[in-house]
C-alpha cells in the first residue's frame, strides 16, 4: 500500500470527506458525542487491518509515526462514519476525538471539522464566526501535535486552513511560519495548505514556500513539496513549474525532483533529474 492506495496522496487530491449541506426546513439531527463516534468505529474495526496500518504508517520505535495506535478502519469506512455524524458534534466533542491516541478517531475528528466548515461557508447561510471557530480549532490541533501523520495532514490542511485563507483573503504569513517549524507535521501543513490556492489557479504561495524546504531532512517533506510542484504544472501553468526547476533542480532532493517531474515528458524528466 502507498499514499495513493491510502486515498490521501497525490492521486487523491480532492478525496476528502465533506458533510452534506443542511436542507432548508429539515429538522436538525440529534446531537452526538465523541463516545458514539468511537463506538461506531469500533463496530467496524478489523484487527488484521490494524496490524497492516501500524506497519504502513511507520509506528515502530524511531519511525515517524512512533506510538500511533490503530484499530483497523480504512479511510472509506472512516469517511462513512464521519458523514453519519456530520454537524452533530459540539466543538468540545470533536476536540475529544482529536485528543484520542487512536489514529482513526483523530482522522474522523478532522473530517467532522471539514463538515462543520462546509456548513459555515455555505453561501445562503454563511456564518463567519463559525468559520473562524473551525479554523482556530484546527490550528490548535496542529500546534498540539494532533495532526501528526501524513494522511491526517493531507486530508485536512488544504480543506480547512488553505480553503479558509483563500475564501477570506486573509494573510498567508502563517503558512510560512509553519513551513519553518521544527515540527515535521507543521511543515507539511504549511506546504499542503497551498493546494487550495493551486486548485484556484494561484501558484504564488507554493512557489515561495518550496525553496524554504529544499534542504529539509525528511523524505515526507520532499514528497509533499514535489507533489505540490507537480500540481502547479498540471493545474496552473507548466511554464511556472519549468521555471522553478530551471532555478532549483540542481538543489532539489531526488525524491522531491522525481515527484515534481513525474508528469513531464521523458526528455524533460531526464534533463531535470540529471541535474539533481
Amino acid at each position: 500500500m502507498n499514499e495513493r492506495a491510502a486515498g490521501t496522496g497525490p492521486a487523491a487530491g480532492a478525496g476528502t470527506a465533506r458533510g452534506d449541506a443542511p436542507v432548508a426546513g429539515a429538522a436538525p439531527a440529534a446531537r452526538a458525542t465523541a463516545a458514539e463516534v468511537e463506538a461506531a468505529l469500533a463496530d467496524i474495526a478489523d484487527a488484521a487491518d490494524a496490524v497492516n496500518l501500524r506497519r504502513f504508517f511507520k509506528t515502530g520505535p524511531g519511525q515517524y509515526g512512533e506510538g500511533d495506535e490503530f484499530i483497523g478502519v480504512r479511510v472509506p469506512a472512516s469517511r462513512a462514519v464521519a458523514k453519519r455524524f456530520a454537524n452533530r458534534l459540539a466543538p468540545a466533542e470533536i476536540d475529544a476525538l482529536l485528543e484520542s491516541r487512536v489514529h482513526e478517531h483523530r482522522l474522523v475528528g478532522l473530517f467532522l471539522l471539514i463538515a462543520d466548515l462546509d456548513r459555515a461557508v455555505a453561501p445562503r447561510t454563511r456564518d463567519e464566526a463559525d468559520e473562524r471557530r473551525v479554523v482556530d480549532q484546527y490550528r490548535r490541533a496542529v500546534r498540539r501535535g494532533r495532526v501528526d501523520n501524513w494522511d491526517l495532514v493531507d486530508s485536512s490542511a488544504d480543506q480547512i486552513l488553505g480553503r479558509w485563507l483563500l475564501l477570506t483573503g486573509a494573510p498567508r504569513d502563517e503558512l510560512f511560519a509553519l513551513a519553518r517549524s521544527d515540527d515535521l507535521w507543521q511543515r507539511r501543513v504549511g506546504v499542503l495548505a497551498t493546494f487550495a490556492f493551486i486548485k484556484s489557479g494561484d501558484a504564488t504561495t507554493t512557489l515561495e514556500i518550496a525553496p524554504l524546504l529544499l534542504d529539509d531532512p525528511h523524505d515526507l517533506l520532499h514528497k509533499a513539496v514535489g507533489w505540490m510542484l507537480r500540481e502547479v504544472g498540471k493545474r496552473v501553468d507548466r511554464a511556472l513549474l519549468l521555471g522553478f526547476l530551471d532555478d532549483y533542480a540542481a538543489r532539489m532532493p531526488r525524491t522531491m525532483l522525481s515527484y515534481a517531474t513525474e508528469h513531464l515528458d521523458a526528455e524533460q524528466r531526464r534533463h531535470y533529474r540529471s541535474l539533481g
